[in-house]
């Protein structure tokens, strides 16, 4: 997975285009899904893909979190950006699902942000990331 990066200044890049642009079109490498829609339909293209855009209009909406550990699970590299109204309590939750970047609408305390992603050592569950759960390291 790419490094977990917070977004602040203006990138330039390719613009995301939305799911059904991206399906009538062969030529774009970044792909913008709302959260109606399905992630599934991305499958067939995750190796062509550099940028996945999950959008969050609301804090509250957590359809963006099963999209991105839909895409991490079936094997997509690239980067996996959450975009919208995120909070700080989301972050380290959204690294799990496989997301590794974002770019909320509220600018965020960047120590807040170091210390969301610094707070737990263990997890329960395994997720889309890496970590290893704590039963597994105290059982084998």
């Amino acid at each position: 997975m790419v490094e977990f990066r917070y977004r602040t200044d203006e990138v330039t890049e390719q613009p995301s285009v939305t799911l059904d642009a991206f399906l009538d079109q062969s030529n774009a490498t970044a792909v913008r899904l709302e959260p109606d829609d399905d992630a599934r339909a991305l499958i067939p293209f995750l190796d062509r893909l550099t940028l996945i855009e999950v959008a969050f209009p609301k804090y509250r909406d957590g359809r963006g979190y099963s999209s991105a550990r839909i895409l991490r699970e079936a094997g997509y590299k690239g980067e996996l950006r959450a975009q919208g109204d995120i909070l700080v309590d989301q972050i380290a939750f959204m690294r799990r699902c496989g997301f590794d970047s974002f770019a909320p609408e509220a600018s965020l305390n960047p120590d807040a942000v170091a210390r969301a992603l610094s707070n737990y050592d263990h997890v329960y569950q395994k997720a889309a990331d890496s970590t290893v759960p704590i039963w597994k390291l105290r059982h084998g």
